[in-house]
C-alpha cells in the first residue's frame, strides 16, 4: 500500500457488504461457545491437512521455486500446532478469572469476563502467507470472533487457493479472505473492524495504523526490523555459524525475525565467515537448481536486494560470494555475507529481507549492546554464547519483540508464549493465550445483590460513618 494511492470505488463497494454481513453474524451470536470454537478450529485442522500438498504446490508456484519442506515445516506444521494448542486450552481462556474486591467495597464479588469484539481484520504478508493467515485466524475465531482475511496480491496462487478452500469450510459471514490489488488492501484497512492485525513493513505499518485510528480501531502490528545476533568471544563458531545460517537461509532469508546482520568480535571475524561458509554450503550444496533453496518472490524483491548488494559495493563493502556466480540464476539470489559495512549503506539501514549477511565486527560485549541499543529496536535479538551471567546481562541491558539464546527463529514457534514487536518493530502481541486475549474483551463485572453497604458514602456528606470511612481507608 502507499500513502498516494487511494481506494477504489469497486474495492469499497466488495468490501462493505462482506463486513455488513459478518457484523450482522456476529450480533445474532455474540458468545459463541466452547464446542462451537472447537468445531470451527477442527475444520480448519482438518481442510489443512487433506490439501497440504495443494497448498505446497501454490507456495511453489508463486514464489517460482518454495522448498515443499520449508513451507511443511515454517507454515503447516506450526500452523496445525497453534490449532492444537488452541483447541486444548480454549475451555480454560474462556472462564472468567476471579478477583478480589477491596473491604470498603463488600460484600461483592468481582470477576474478568473474556468476550469476543466482533469482526476482526487481518493483513497478510507475502512471506509466509499461510502460517500468517492460519496464527492470527486461529487467536480470532478461539475468541469467539468473526475473521475477514485479506491475502497479499504479491501470492495470488496461495491467496485464491486459500480462499478456496476456507469458503469450503466457512460461511463467508464467519471467515472470508479478500483478493486484490493495493487499492483492497487500503480499502480494507479503512474498515471499522473491531480490531485489526497486520503484518508486514513498518512503512506500511504506520499506513495501516492511521487509515485504522480514523474509526478508532485498535491495531496490532507486526512488523520486522534489522533483528541483530551476537557471537560471543567463547561460544563455538560451529554452533553459532550454523544456527545463524538455518535462520538467514530459511525462505532465503525472507523472514521478518531472520537476522539481519550480526556482531562478531573482531579477532574471530575471518573464523566465523568460513564457519558460515562451511553451514550455508553443508545445507545447500548448491542454490541453483536446487529444490530446497527458495527463490526470491518476485523481481521487485530482487532488484531491491541488488540495489543494496551494488550500494553497498561502492561505498566500501567487501561482498564474499559464498557460490559461483550464474548469469541465468533468475529469482534465485545465492547467500552472501558482506564486510567492511558502515551506516552509510542501504543494506544496514532498511531491513533486508533476503539472504545477505552483513557482519560488524565488536570488541566488548558492551561495546556490541550499545550498537544494537543506539538502533531502533528489533522484532527478534539472539546471542550465542553459554556463559548464563552474560546471558542474563544480554537479554537485561537490550529490548527486542523476542530472543533466543542459542538459536534463531523457532521462538516463534513455541504456542505457549507471546509473538509481537516492540517500538518500530511492532505493537501487540498475539499466538497461544496471548491471541485469545488480543481478540478478546476482558470485561471487569462487579456483582452485587440485596444488600448494599455502599449507601454509607451516599448523600448528604458529612455523615458520621463517612468519616468513620475515609479514617479507615485514606491513610
Amino acid at each position: 500500500m502507499s500513502a498516494q494511492l487511494q481506494a477504489s470505488p469497486d474495492a469499497l463497494a466488495l468490501l462493505e457488504p462482506l463486513f455488513q454481513a459478518q457484523r450482522q453474524a456476529f450480533a445474532a451470536n455474540p458468545m459463541p461457545p466452547a464446542a462451537q470454537r472447537r468445531q470451527w478450529l477442527k475444520s480448519l485442522r482438518e481442510v489443512l491437512v487433506a490439501e497440504q500438498q495443494a497448498l505446497v504446490e501454490a507456495l511453489r508456484q508463486d514464489f517460482g521455486n518454495r522448498s515443499a519442506d520449508e513451507t511443511l515445516l515454517a507454515e503447516l506444521m506450526p500452523s496445525l500446532q497453534g490449532i492444537h494448542y488452541a483447541s486444548r486450552h480454549l475451555k480454560g481462556w474462556m472462564k472468567a478469572s476471579r478477583r478480589k474486591v477491596g473491604v470498603a467495597f463488600q460484600p461483592a464479588s468481582a470477576k474478568v469476563a473474556y468476550q469476543p469484539l466482533g469482526v476482526v481484520g487481518v493483513i497478510v504478508p507475502w512471506n509466509y502467507p499461510l502460517f500468517l493467515a492460519v496464527g492470527p485466524l486461529v487467536g480470532a475465531l478461539s475468541a469467539g470472533n468473526r475473521v475477514m482475511l485479506k491475502l497479499s496480491e504479491a501470492t495470488p496462487a496461495t491467496g485464491l487457493l486459500l480462499k478456496r478452500l476456507l469458503e469450503r469450510v466457512f460461511p463467508s459471514d464467519l471467515v472470508c479472505v479478500v483478493l486484490g490489488e493495493a487499492d483492497v488492501g487500503i480499502a480494507f484497512s479503512r474498515l471499522p473492524f473491531d480490531h485489526l492485525l497486520f503484518t508486514g513493513a513498518t512503512s506500511v505499518g504506520r499506513q495501516v495504523m492511521r487509515a485504522a485510528a480514523d474509526n478508532l480501531t485498535p491495531v496490532t502490528l507486526e512488523l520486522g526490523g534489522k533483528s541483530p545476533a551476537i557471537v560471543s568471544h567463547d561460544v563455538p563458531l560451529k554452533d553459532a555459524a550454523e544456527r545463524i545460517a538455518f535462520g538467514k537461509t530459511l525462505n532465503a532469508g525472507q523472514t521478518c525475525v531472520a537476522p539481519d546482520y550480526v556482531l562478531v568480535p573482531a579477532e574471530r571475524l575471518d573464523a566465523f565467515v568460513d564457519a558460515y561458509r562451511q553451514a550455508v554450503l553443508g545445507f545447500y550444496p548448491q542454490v541453483h537448481g536446487n529444490p530446497d533453496y527458495t527463490h526470491i518472490i518476485n523481481e521487485r524483491q530482487l532488484a531491491r536486494l541488488n540495489h543494496y548488494l551494488d550500494d553497498a559495493r561502492r561505498k566500501g563493502a567487501r561482498v564474499v560470494e559464498l557460490y559461483p556466480q550464474t548469469p541465468d540464476a533468475g529469482r534465485c539470489l545465492a547467500p552472501q555475507v558482506l564486510l567492511n559495512v558502515n551506516d552509510g549503506m542501504t543494506v544496514m539501514q532498511d531491513e533486508i529481507f533476503g539472504p545477505l549477511l552483513p557482519i560488524v565486527p565488536y570488541g566488548e560485549l558492551d561495546e556490541a549492546l550499545a550498537y544494537v541499543n543506539a538502533r531502533p529496536r528489533p522484532l527478534a535479538l539472539y546471542y550465542f554464547g553459554y556463559d548464563k551471567a552474560a546471558q542474563q546481562h544480554v537479554l537485561a541491558h537490550t529490548h527486542s519483540g523476542g530472543a533466543c539464546l542459542n538459536d534463531t527463529l523457532l521462538h516463534v514457534a513455541q504456542d505457549d508464549m507471546p509473538f509481537g514487536g516492540i517500538g518500530p518493530s511492532g505493537m501487540g502481541h498475539y499466538h497461544g493465550h496471548e491471541g485469545f486475549l488480543t481478540f478478546s474483551k476482558a470485561k471487569g463485572v462487579l456483582v452485587k445483590q440485596r444488600f448494599n453497604a455502599a449507601r454509607v458514602i451516599y448523600p448528604p456528606y458529612g455523615k458520621t460513618l463517612q468519616k468513620l470511612v475515609y479514617k479507615l481507608f485514606i491513610r
